[in-house]
């Protein structure tokens, strides 16, 4: 199957709590960070069969990622997203992943209503 015509299945609106970001008081209070992630697999072989064992079981996905998050801290939001990426594309069946993280109370001192960064990565 091609790029072009996988699947997608997609979580969005994934929340948790981490210690992300460059400055003192973000490492200690924390703030919460938003994720969403698209993954793109041949869906057909679990729909034919209805089993979960051939898609991903989005469920327990949700929860490795949030124990990423709320994990070791780093620096960036780009750094965190290319963690989650790892994680979706441990699972076999996923060819290739969109992850995206927000960081609604990043520290910008004007008015704003989200940051964010989108990366895209694939099964080499």
């Amino acid at each position: 199957m091609s790029a072009d015509t996988l699947d997608t299945i997609e979580l969005r609106g994934l929340r948790a709590r981490g210690r992300h970001g460059c400055l003192p008081a973000e490492r200690e209070l924390g703030q919460e960070f938003v994720v969403d992630v698209a993954l793109g697999l041949d869906t057909r072989p679990a729909a034919a069969g209805d089993d979960l064992s051939r898609t991903v079981d989005y469920g327990s996905l949700a929860g490795r990622l949030v124990a990423v998050v709320e994990g070791d801290p780093v620096n960036l939001i780009e750094t965190l997203a290319d963690r989650l990426a790892a994680v979706c594309l441990e699972q076999e069946t996923v060819a290739q992943v969109e992850v995206t993280v927000h960081k609604p109370s990043a520290p910008v001192p004007h008015p704003f209503t989200d940051v964010a960064v989108k990366i895209r990565r694939s099964r080499p």
